[in-house]
Order: C-alpha cells, then structure tokens, then sequence
C-alpha cells in the first residue's frame, strides 16, 4: 500500500499542503519521495510543470522500494499504488512488484509513439492484482493513469477551473474542492505535447484518452476478466459435495491466499513478542471464516493471526438497559457490545476454529467503539471518504476505520466474554476481507428474489450484472480509509484467476434456489461455499443461517445492503 499523487500544471506548482502530505505518509509511513519534471512547449514560449509524490508501505520484496519509482535510462516516472500478484499469468511472490513493472515499461524500444504506446498499454493490461498508478512517459511525453479492473485502490483527479493544472491523488487535499473517483473502466492518458488554444492563450490540453482493459470480449465479457456462463441448467441437477465446483474452489481461493498470506514481512517495532503479520475482518460469517481456515493452512505455524470483530455502542439500548437495572438491580452484569450480531456470530466462529484448529495461536481482539469516541473522530472518518457522502458510506467507513485501527480487548484461550480482558493493538499491516464472495456465489437476498420471480434465466442476469459493477462499486473508498492506518487490505476472493473462474462455472454449480432442502441441512445461497466450509471442518458456519437486517443497526454494518462480508 502506497499514496501517491501528481499535478501537471502550466503554471509552478506549489508544495502540497501539510494536511496532505500528512495523509499521504499515514498511507505510506514507511518512506516519502517526490520527483519533478518539465516539458517545454515545442516553441519553447511555455512550459509544462510535472510533480510527483509517494509514501511508501513496504509488503514486498527485501527491501524498500524508494518512491516515485524513476528510470536511470530515461527518466520516466511511476508512482504505483497495489499488488502485482502476476504480470502475464506468472505469480510475483518475492520481488518488488513496482521496481518490476516499471522496468517492464522501459523495455520497450518503439521508433514511434504508437508502438511505444501500445507497450505501455500491453504491460499495463498484463498486470492482476489490485493497484492505482501514475505514470509519466518521456519517450512520448504522455502522462497514463488508473484503478485496476475491479477498483480494488483509491485514485482521484481534480481538475483546475482555470484549466491551468490537474491534479491526482490516493487521498483528496481537504483544501481543494472538485475531487472525482477514478473510474475502473480502462487505463487513461493525457497527451502533454498537445496545447489548447483559448482566449487567454495557450491552454493544458486536458482532454483524456481512454483505452479498454481489453481488446477482445462479447456481450457476456464481464469487468474486462472473463465471460458470464449464462448456461441454464439440466431439468435435473444437484449441487453437492462431490460437484467439482466444491474443490475447483477450494484450490483457486488457496491459490489466492497463497499471494495475500505469504512472504509478508514482519511489521518494523513491533509491539509485543507474539509474531502476528495477518488479521481477518471477521464477522464470524460464512466468508470471511473461510477464509480464515485456509489461511490456517497457508500462514507458517509459528505465526499467530487476529481476528479483529467490531461492535458499536447503541444509545438507545444503552438507555434502555439502566431503565432496567435501576428497576431490577439484582440482574447479572452484561456488556452493550456483546449482544451485536456480529459480535454473537464472531465468537461463535472463533470457538470453531479454536476446536478445528487448536495448534493455531488465535486472536480475538473485540474492538468496543462507544459512541461518543466515534463521533469525535467522525471529521477524519468523513474527509477520508470524500468525495462519498452519504450516511450510508459513513456507516461503512466508521466500521471499516476503527477495525484496521485495531485497538480492542484480546481473547486468546476463552472465547466467552469476560469483565477485564487486556487491550492490545494488532500489529499486522496485512487485513483479510471476504468481500466479494456475495456477488460471485449468489449471498444476497436479491438473487434469492431473482429466482423466485424470474428464475434461473433472471438470477443468472442479476449474478451477472452484480459482477460486472464490482469496479463501480465503493472499493476504493474502503481503501482510502483502511490505509489510514498504515494497513493494506487484501481481497483474497476478488483475485482475477478465481473470478474468472467463479464467472466460468454454471450458476447451478454456486447456488442452488431450485433444491431448497439438503441432506445436510446446507443453505441454498453460496451453497458451493457452505459445503466447503462443511469440509474444513467448519460444520456450523456452514449451517449458519443468513441475518435479517437489524433497522438499529443498520449504521454499523459493512456493506451496501447493511450486510456483514467480514
């Protein structure tokens, strides 16, 4: 995880504001860079002004990358913000995956800007994993910029009302007004050797060329990764343990974690002797703990991994709870967090994988947020998030902030509650998320909905239209407020092998409405992810049943539709 930002002005560029570079170095504590360029007009009247700048979080390779990453040959520019987790389907598992990319790009010796270009472009499109990037071209003097596929980083850009500057950033200046998302729908450049003739003179050619992810694809291409299978199913069919989908998946999400839970380097200064490099945003729920049992598998023994469960404090319930213990003071003691949903469902997965996995040093760490500390750190919840707005994005990113804060009580031989449990803050900068698995096995009560009033033909048009949307989705949102803590968010079920393989399969093979019953009393929604979890020894979240949407509640979940993917 990175920050990065850039101006390209025809005028001087100022240093950025202290708020800035304070956000940007809390995304990036680990180092701050920056590089300038100029680019004269051909008639040498005027001058483009370029300005870079990086922190850097150091994740990968042995070393920490200096950024603005600069070439000794031709002095081209990359401020990269991601994860290359392969580039042209081979995985990047030991290397600095920015130095990597950017001699990729100057490895191309084009006589002329097209092939040149289309080098550029071709070593971009080669690249999975999630990321933002600047990159400025001297060769052709062309500034490209953009947000991975799926939209999985933070990229704004602002452009000057006098047309004299625009300006990029992971995180948005608070002392400038105009800041828009990136969109994920293709790599974008601005020719900077292109002049626009005003009234006022010559102007910054601020028009932006825009060029797909991919060249090819049909009707069904979904997030410019793979074709839907809009396949309808046989009259007879069964989703079961021994359908090929089960294990099919069980090696691409390992696959996945194998990238996101390896080779992490241990976190600078650590807090305590335990050797904790990975935490899960757990909820308890379905996806998110499988993703913790395959990570068991993966993450050396000696290694502990956290599990960091948030829970709010409710006024009105706590209101309600000293009107009845005035009244009956003899009641037992019981704590406001505990009786939160996610809270109920985390402790009960926690136990599981205690039991399943006993050799594991397990975590829990119960972040208690009560409301009055929330409301003082709103100001800061809210200029993160910008440009999003609502209260529903407020909602979201308090539950996202104070998760990757990770300040809560430590649980590691009990997993019930207890009075005084020692407060601990989680040292790993690497936070697991189960977001996506909804959209690409059929979670939400939307798809159920789907089926029941249209069918296999509706529920595979619904399937299909939440996947391809993923990149339009809040993702970088999350981003910019994860990072605030100096943590990187991983996204094990957004990797592009296992959506393509999700994208792939026959929808019959992921969810399966038509069969409610199952022998094994599994649920229809996700059923091809329950029944994995069944065989990894998790046989009660498999059972789990889904939560209806608490309406007090609904500020503190962690998604769209006010459920959990933790």
């Amino acid at each position: 995880m990175c920050g990065i930002h850039g101006v390209v002005s025809t005028v001087a560029i100022p240093s950025i504001s202290s708020e800035l570079r304070n956000a940007l170095s809390n995304r990036g504590p680990d180092h701050f860079g920056q590089a300038n360029r100029e680019l004269p007009f051909s008639n040498g009247d005027s001058v483009i002004h370029l300005s870079f700048t990086s922190t850097v979080l150091a994740l990968r390779g042995d070393h920490v990358a200096r950024q603005p990453l600069e070439s000794p040959v031709t002095e081209s520019v990359l401020c990269w913000n991601g994860e290359a987790w392969r580039i042209d389907g081979q995985p990047i598992s030991t290397e600095n995956d920015g130095e990597l990319i950017l001699a990729k790009l100057d490895a191309g010796d084009a006589p002329s800007a097209e092939p040149r270009e289309s080098h550029i472009l071709n070593t971009l499109r080669s690249i999975d994993g999630p990321f933002a990037f600047i990159y400025y071209d001297t060769q052709i003097k062309r500034l490209y910029f953009g947000r991975d596929r799926l939209g999985r980083r933070s990229l704004l850009i602002s452009q000057a009302e006098d047309g004299n500057s625009i300006s990029f950033s992971s995180i948005a200046d608070v002392s400038t007004a105009g800041w828009e998302e990136v969109q994920a729908d293709g790599i974008y450049s601005l020719n900077l050797e292109s002049r626009l003739a005003t009234p006022q003179g010559l102007k910054l050619d601020a028009r932006i060329a825009k060029h797909e992810w991919s060249l090819s694809g049909g009707d069904h291409m979904v997030s410019s990764i793979g074709n839907f299978n809009m396949t309808l199913p046989p009259q007879e069919h069964k989703l079961d343990f021994d359908t090929v989908s089960v294990e099919m998946l069980r090696h691409w999400l390992c696959e996945s974690l194998k990238l996101r839970v390896l080779n992490i380097p241990e976190p600078p200064n650590p807090l305590s002797d335990t050797d904790v490099r990975v935490a899960v945003l757990f909820s308890g729920g379905l996806d998110s703990t499988v993703l913790t049992r395959l990570a068991h598998d993966l993450v050396p023994a000696s290694q502990g991994i956290d599990l960091i469960n948030v829970a709010f404090e409710n006024p009105r319930q706590v209101a309600v709870d000293k009107t009845v213990r005035t009244a009956q003071p003899y009641l037992p003691v019981t704590d406001v967090y505990e009786a939160c949903p996610d809270r109920l469902t985390g402790r009960k997965a926690f136990a599981e994988l205690r039991s399943t996995c006993p050799d594991r040093y397990w975590r829990f760490i119960a972040v208690n947020v009560p409301y009055e500390e929330a409301i003082s750190h709103k100001s800061r919840v809210v200029s993160l998030m910008y440009p999003h707005n609502t209260e529903m994005d407020l909602s979201i990113a308090f539950s996202l902030y104070f998760a990757a804060r990770g300040i809560g009580h430590s649980y590691t031989r009990k997993c019930d509650w207890e009075p005084t449990p020692p407060s601990i803050t989680s040292p790993a900068r690497v936070l697991l998320s189960g977001l996506g698995a909804d959209e690409l096995f059929g979670g939400y009560s939307r798809h159920e909905r789907a089926f029941k009033y249209g069918g296999y033909p509706r529920l595979v048009d619904e399937l299909k239209l939440d996947i391809s949307r993923i990149g339009q989705r809040n993702l970088g949102r999350d981003d910019r407020i994860m990072a605030h803590w100096g943590k990187e968010v991983r996204l094990p079920y957004l990797d592009e092998e296992l959506v393509r393989f999700a994208i792939s399969s026959p929808v019959w093979e992921k969810c399966d409405f038509q069969n409610q019953f199952h022998p094994a009393v599994i649920d229809p929604a996700k059923r091809v992810l329950r029944l994995l979890a069944d065989r990894l020894g998790l046989q009660a979240i498999a059972r789990e049943k889904k939560r209806a949407l608490n309406p007090d509640t609904i500020r503190l979940k962690n998604s769209e539709d006010g459920k959990s993917h933790w």
